[in-house]
């Protein structure tokens, strides 16, 4: 973010200015104490700040259907984007995961049922095709491919679609790429509840592709017989968004 500009109150303060041999004037030890004071409260008080910001511009993107929110800085390096006008939140009463398609056990899953399965926790760089980048970002969930072996994947399956209770987000996996053990239904985002805003209560991770293909509000996991375009990638994103190896980039690999 830009640096706050000068004050322009005309109030500067007594020692201001070079001293009498043309160098700073003494910084006198109670000044010396006030800004590390400071700096100390800035530390304590930063990740709220930042916090309080990030759920403030969530909230205000999730009610921008212009996605102009997307264009603002954000100190935590995400950007917050939808493609619906609106999106319902869900918790713990009323969230629930479809897994059904060409499996032989179809599923719901709650969020509970959810927390109690086996969770894996990964560490990886955030990825955006737009150019931004989030490194060393914390996810931890549970792996697609565990939901896919509990459900019975039927013989001539070949991808998975993935929708997504904004009513409008949808994206696809190859059974090959979904089944890789970086790809999470992930329950937690920055070592705490994936909030509303960055797609909660859960939401996919795909940690080698561009983040398009990590769909936000996750609601329906569908096993299919081929690859079905996304919402992006019928907008002319590439189907296969492996990070600095599709869409034109050459981004560096988040793995």
């Amino acid at each position: 973010m830009n640096s706050s500009p000068a004050d322009s109150s005309g109030d500067a303060p007594d020692d201001e200015g070079p001293g009498p041999d043309g160098t700073g004037a003494p910084v006198g030890r109670r000044l010396v104490l006030t800004m590390l004071g400071l700096g100390a409260a800035g530390l304590v008080a930063a990740p709220v700040l930042q916090r309080a910001f990030e759920s403030g511009l969530g909230a205000v993107a999730d009610k921008d259907p212009t996605g102009l929110t997307g264009l603002l800085p954000n100190g935590g390096g995400f950007r917050y984007y939808s493609v619906a006008s609106s999106v319902p939140r869900k918790g713990a009463a009323d969230y629930r995961l479809t897994v059904d398609g060409l499996v032989e056990r179809p599923a719901t899953y709650t969020l509970d049922a959810l927390k109690r399965l086996p969770q894996t926790r990964m560490v990886r760089d955030v990825q955006c095709v737009t150019g931004w980048r989030v490194p060393g970002t914390p996810f931890e969930g549970v792996r697609l491919s565990a939901l896919l072996d509990a459900a019975g994947v039927r013989s001539g399956a070949k991808a998975v679609r993935f929708t997504c209770f904004d009513g409008t987000y949808s994206e696809s996996l190859t059974l090959a790429q979904a089944r890789r053990a970086d790809v999470l239904v992930a329950l937690r985002m920055q070592d705490r509840p994936v909030s509303h805003a960055h797609g909660g209560p859960v939401r996919l991770y795909v940690a080698p592709m561009y983040f398009y293909k990590s769909a936000k509000w996750l609601s329906g996991i569908t096993v299919t017989d081929s690859v079905r375009p996304g919402y992006w990638e019928k907008l002319g994103y590439d189907v296969d968004a492996w990070v600095g190896r599709s869409n034109g980039r050459d981004d560096a690999p988040t793995t």
